[in-house]
């Protein structure tokens, strides 16, 4: 598997005088999804994760099999979120931007 590097960077917690955080990964699995979804209320953000196994354009109805559910409090799923758009954006730079194939919403009028 390569190597990836986190965000944040080990380094500046080290200068900072912050504890070193070693990342164990001995029970660890990997998993693959297409298909997520996500759900808060005050005191925690679900995250869910699945398969879209429906190969066929047009079908009226998609089956998601859902496979895992994280649950984070809103303050590691804002850290989430700050990483999340940090790798994206460096990945657009190097790859180009992800269309997401949705329409762009018009702008609204200015009055």
């Amino acid at each position: 598997m390569a190597e990836e590097k986190g965000v944040g960077g080990a380094d500046q917690a080290q200068q900072s005088g912050q504890p070193k955080i070693v990342w164990d990964d001995s029970n660890m699995r990997s998993v693959y999804s297409n298909a997520t979804n996500v759900a808060g209320g005050r005191e925690e953000i679900v995250l869910l994760f699945g398969m879209n196994q429906a190969w066929h354009a047009g079908q009226k109805e998609i089956k998601i099999q859902l496979s895992d559910r994280v649950i984070l409090s809103p303050f590691a799923a804002k850290r989430l979120s700050l990483m999340l758009g940090k790798v994206l954006s460096d990945y657009e730079k190097r790859f180009g931007a992800l269309d997401m194939g949705m329409p762009q919403a018009p702008e609204a009028p200015i009055v």
